[in-house]
């Protein structure tokens, strides 16, 4: 995977965090829409991390082709 899109779907993933967590409504978090957003919230972190560590091997795969 390139790193344009790498950096695309990171800012992709940030950015579906930031939209979800202004849909919550914080004074009853687990009814109706709220909880949709917080699921999507859990899903672009998930999908965050995922990403994150598929750069650090590539990293790691990088260093390792170098040796």
């Amino acid at each position: 995977m390139n790193k344009i899109l790498s950096i695309i779907l990171i800012t992709l993933a940030i950015a579906l965090i930031a939209y979800n967590v202004t849909l919550i409504n914080f004074e009853d978090p687990m009814q109706g829409d709220s909880i949709i957003a917080i699921i999507g919230i859990v899903a672009s972190l998930c999908a965050l991390v995922l990403l994150l560590i598929f750069i650090a091997s590539k990293k790691i795969q990088k260093k390792v082709d170098e040796n």
